[in-house]
């Protein structure tokens, strides 16, 4: 169609131009009608700058499966498209929404080149203050999202060096004991090889010992009554025997397992002058082996709790890879571990059928990181916390749910905006959960909404099961956050 000077000249956008200019954009410009239907959709290649002439439309953002709306305008001269092509290669050009006209409606249309051309020519000041913002808008974001990503990390860091101390700290007291009565033991055999023993009495105390050992391995679970009443029963049982130092042999023989059939078993195999030595012999036995099954079991929590570290930091691995959510969910747990207070109990209801997911491994760590330490503060010293994923639809759900007071209604609106926080000065920045939802949202393609009442909150992430075909760049706005009035610049 037709460009009119005139037109153009009557727009907000274009009404402090020259005549010259006015007719380089008919020139080098032009009017098009379209009718009812998408003008262009998110993450295609943008190749033009359109400005609403007359009609109506609507710009809307992609989340997770859904076209969200972010404005609607019919006011003449609102513009969208490529309107960062100034940037050049310094971004990705594409469209980082989606146009759609809901009557017939023409507009001006101009290829991005050409406003490339226009932005250089006419307005190099201002093309250069512009480039300073957005590039000094995103490196501030980054500056600021990188800090956020530090203080969770220091945070996490000390609970580790508690939760690493304590097991290092048990496997060093366990091996001075051990060595104690390894020590204890080459004393012993000494007496034994010079003492009243033939050949046939070692083999039957060698095979106690075995017998004893084989204990340790499926003694019960005990709380502090019963152990308690235990080795009472075996105090008096070895007393009653003429076995001195009862008050320290029968701790050791309760927590390996061993009862008094057991002992009574001992008493027939061995005659009554070699019963003490005997059953001193086997407390050292499974004293040995009680401290071997506590040093394996520290080693085991360090290494476990290293393991932990490197799946929440994803070291060594790819940014973008197929992860298993369950395993970053309990890497995260693992390492906040020193978090959750003896008050809070951990509910996990995995849906184990759920398939690996293509994701930012060490991100979405961060995700659970902000979304699981929320949860805690809510609840205080009580509560359950409860940790489900299930598949809906075409996506996986990741719900932590808290039993704390709730988001008020008030509120819940603004909790996804930047630096708006709950949390006294000083304890929070305001950012976890608008970082949240740009890596969910934006980098995803995924969804994060809240809902909440006292006593149930709960944080809902949805992630895509497969790549999508494209993972459009730059901001998004938040689901169920109250927009502003659709302006006159309807950017990108």
């Amino acid at each position: 169609m037709d460009c009119d000077v005139d037109e153009l000249r009557t727009l907000f956008l274009f009404e402090k131009l020259t005549d010259d200019q006015l007719d380089w954009l008919c020139r080098e410009g032009h009017v098009e009608q379209l009718e009812p239907g998408w003008v262009y959709r998110e993450g295609e290649a943008a190749t033009c700058f359109y400005v609403l002439l007359e009609g109506a439309l609507i710009l809307a953002r992609r989340v997770g499966q859904d076209d969200v709306e972010v404005s609607r305008s019919s006011q003449r001269g609102v513009y969208g498209g490529a309107f960062q092509s100034y940037l050049g290669d310094r971004i990705r050009q594409v469209y980082n929404n989606s146009m759609r006209v809901t009557e017939p409606s023409r507009f001006y249309v101009l290829d991005a080149e050409k406003f490339t051309q226009l932005m250089t020519e006419w307005f190099p000041m201002a093309l250069h203050m512009l480039e300073g913002l957005f590039f000094g808008f995103q490196n501030g974001q980054r500056a600021v999202e990188q800090r956020e990503r530090l203080l969770a990390l220091g945070a996490l860091s000390a609970g580790l060096t508690h939760e690493l101390n304590n097991p290092a700290a048990a496997a060093v007291r366990a091996t001075s004991s051990l060595r104690e009565r390894v020590a204890g033991m080459r004393h012993k055999l000494a007496l034994i090889a010079a003492g009243p023993y033939d050949r046939a009495t070692l083999e039957v105390l060698i095979h106690l010992q075995e017998d004893a050992v084989e204990h340790v391995a499926k003694a019960p679970d005990l709380s502090p009554i019963e152990a308690t009443d235990r080795e009472d029963q075996l105090s008096e049982w070895l007393d009653a025997h003429g076995v001195g130092n009862s008050w320290s042999l029968a701790p050791i023989f309760v927590q390996a397992g061993l009862e008094e059939s057991f002992l009574d078993n001992v008493v027939a195999t061995v005659n009554g002058d070699t019963l003490e030595g005997a059953m001193h012999w086997l407390s050292y036995t499974l004293e040995t082996e009680l401290l071997m099954n506590e040093i394996q079991d520290s080693t085991t929590r360090v290494s476990t709790l290293v393991a932990a570290a490197k799946q929440y930091s994803q070291m060594d691995r790819a940014p973008y890879q197929v992860v298993d959510v369950h395993e970053l969910l309990d890497s995260t747990l693992l390492m906040m571990g020193r978090k959750l207070s003896s008050g809070i109990t951990v509910v996990k209801d995995y849906d184990r059928e759920l398939p690996s997911i293509p994701a930012y491994a060490a991100e979405l760590n961060q995700v659970w990181t902000n979304l699981i330490d929320n949860a805690i503060g809510a609840m205080g010293d009580t509560g359950t916390l409860t940790v489900r994923t299930a598949r809906d639809r075409e996506q996986l759900l990741v719900e932590i749910g808290d039993t704390g007071a709730g988001v008020p209604e008030a509120i819940r609106a603004r909790i996804f905006e930047p630096f708006f926080t709950t949390k006294p000065f000083g304890e929070g920045t305001g950012l976890g959960l608008d970082i949240s939802w740009r890596i969910i949202v934006n980098k995803h393609h995924g969804d994060l909404r809240v809902e909440s009442a006292p006593g149930n909150t709960r944080f809902q992430v949805r992630l895509p099961l497969v790549a999508p075909e494209r993972t459009p760049e730059g901001m998004a706005v938040p689901t169920g956050i109250a927009q502003p009035e659709a302006t006159s610049e309807l950017t990108n």
